[in-house]
């Protein structure tokens, strides 16, 4: 792809632009999602009628790759992405981000400091630009991967084109990201799909009663399975590692579990289950914020490499979600600011905890 300017696009709402590669299902619904809160949205695929069919459905503005574009997204297939990402950087994109379910390959090989490695936790069974859903983020988590050489105002166009989306940034590391991917996503659905193999073995078997006769929670667990299986072997290749160590876990669990139930073991069954269950009902609730619930947080910061993965990754240690996060004089001067809205709750502990490695942070009411 040739990404070129498009200086003539109109400028509407906040305006902001961006630059999407790939208009399927997750591309789509970042554009949808931009578009209605105001930005201008440009995007690009290999299948023209994809992209054509993009702006029909209300996807992106015009077809094209701008490279005037305040972020651009990358939502192809994780193989592709580091060429692609790093085309966009070497015609001068502001800001680049991908979307693809592994980091550490995908940062390590573009390892370019406007480059911001970006993976959205959330997905449909919906194929394609049909599919699209500009609430598909509402209330998820978004992760992205600072690195040491990360641009403080390339990470923060990203920040905040991800929060316009309506999702809450996650900041963690890339090889942290995919051995927690590994656990919360890649297992899962590998497990959905082996879960599905042995149902249909069975269905063959009975002549069909068994699929007509799942439940809720036959359907609710292998759900997943019914996503794009394209995707995976790309996921897989890229992250053996993590993914192979959790399924070993699983393996044994599951084994552990055979043994329970063979043996009559209630006691043990019955601790599996409620700690399943005592671990399931924990799981952070989602909702709506109000301004009095959060605070802004003031970090006057050297203009130095990896001060940016610094603070963002001391915030995430601590269990603290950026909601917004903003910078300023990050790159005229000695010396920058990052400013970033945090539960109020929370606030204290994250300035206490900037403060005990040598920053000198502001706590104050939002605005």
């Amino acid at each position: 792809m040739t990404f070129r300017p498009d200086e003539s696009a109109p400028r509407r709402g906040t305006g902001r632009r961006a630059a999407i590669v790939g208009v399927g299902l997750i591309g789509g619904s970042i554009g949808k999602g931009l578009r209605r809160a105001g930005w201008y949205v440009t995007g690009a695929d290999q299948d023209e009628r994809m992209a054509a069919r993009a702006v029909a459905v209300g996807a992106i503005d015009a077809i094209g790759t701008d490279r005037s574009a305040d972020v651009t997204f990358v939502a192809t297939p994780v193989g592709s992405v580091p060429a692609i990402a790093l085309e966009a950087l070497a015609a001068g994109a502001a800001a680049v981000t991908d979307v693809s379910g592994v980091k550490a390959s995908v940062v390590e090989a573009v390892a370019h400091p406007r480059f911001v490695g970006g993976h959205p936790m959330a997905g449909s069974e919906l194929d394609g630009i049909e599919g699209a859903d500009p609430d598909l983020f509402a209330g998820a988590a978004w992760v992205l991967t600072p690195t040491p050489v990360t641009n403080l105002d390339a990470y923060a166009a990203v920040h905040a084109a991800v929060s316009d989306l309506g999702a809450e940034v996650v900041h963690v590391s890339p090889d942290r990201h995919d051995a927690i991917v590994a656990v919360v996503s890649h297992v899962p659905h590998l497990t959905a799909a082996a879960l599905m193999a042995v149902a249909a073995g069975h269905a063959e078997d009975e002549q069909g009663p068994l699929l007509r006769l799942a439940a809720g929670g036959f359907r609710d667990m292998t759900r997943i399975s019914a996503g794009q299986p394209g995707i995976w072997p790309d996921v897989c290749a890229d992250n053996a590692g993590a993914i192979a160590a959790v399924l070993g876990e699983l393996v044994a669990e599951l084994t552990r579990i055979r043994e329970a139930v063979l043996g009559q073991d209630r006691a043990g069954l019955l601790h599996t289950l409620e700690r399943a269950r005592a671990t399931r009902l924990a799981l952070p609730a989602r909702g709506t914020r109000r301004p009095e619930d959060v605070v802004e947080v003031r970090v006057p910061v050297p203009n130095r490499e990896g001060v940016l993965a610094d603070v963002a990754t001391l915030a995430s240690e601590l269990g603290i979600n950026i909601e917004s996060l903003e910078t300023a004089d990050a790159t005229e001067y000695e010396r920058g600011l990052i400013v970033m809205v945090v539960d109020a709750a929370a606030g204290h502990r994250l300035r206490d905890a900037l403060a005990a490695k040598g920053y000198r942070p502001l706590l104050g009411p939002l605005g």
